[in-house]
């Protein structure tokens, strides 16, 4: 199969297309898949320019991004007092490589949720959080823009040749999504209090973040 069979619309929706998959696929936890593959599509050949592609999926992912990030950081509010008190050593954690871990789970594809709202929920710095986001969108989109670009589908043709329907794509993607999110859920239920504890010993201070 074709990658171009998931998008065969890919070249006629042009950039504003790519701006509302690569928003609405960010802002929807857990499913950034589509975008990447819609971005490697549009990559390929040269009907499109590669650097307007990289800031306009960048941005657009990051803005869907930061409302995760502002809903988690008012979110607190309606979650039970004893997830929160499970869950402050793992604010802890990250609020203290906030900048850091928002930079390295924007620029890998691993499912960046399960950072950003841990950040929310540790009332993270906003600009922070969106200038470490943004910069790491910037290095993952412009990886998977220059290896379509230059080297075009090579690199998955054998992972694709074998299938013949891309439901089978939309199937994996539902499961990929089902798996984060189930581990999002993990870490909420986790005691934190118990596994830091042993390896670092500060996040289980007692401080003013009780409130």
């Amino acid at each position: 199969m074709d990658l171009s069979a998931i998008f065969p619309f890919a070249d006629e929706i042009g950039y504003l297309g790519l701006a509302l998959v690569s928003f609405f696929g960010s802002l929807i936890p857990f499913v950034p898949l589509p975008s990447f593959i819609l971005l490697a599509t549009m990559s390929a050949g040269d009907k499109f320019n590669i650097h307007y592609l990289v800031f306009i999926a960048a941005i657009t992912s990051t803005v869907a991004k930061q409302i995760i990030f502002l809903i988690s950081y008012e979110g607190r509010r309606i979650i039970t007092e004893k997830t929160r008190k499970r869950m402050r050593p793992f604010e802890r954690l990250v609020k203290r490589y906030g900048a850091a871990a928002a930079f390295v789970a924007a620029a890998t594809p691993i499912p960046d949720d399960l950072i950003y709202i841990p950040l929310g929920l540790a009332k993270y710095n906003p600009l922070r959080f969106f200038i470490s986001t943004l910069i790491g969108k910037i290095v993952l989109c412009y990886a998977i823009v220059l290896i379509s670009h230059y080297f075009g589908m090579n690199y998955v043709d054998p992972v694709l040749e074998n299938i013949e329907d891309p439901t089978i794509i939309y199937v994996g993607f539902a499961v990929f999504v089902a798996v984060t999110t189930s581990s999002v859920l993990l870490v909420l239920r986790l005691n934190w209090e118990k596994i830091l504890g042993r390896f670092a010993p500060w996040t289980i201070q007692k401080d003013d973040d009780q409130s």
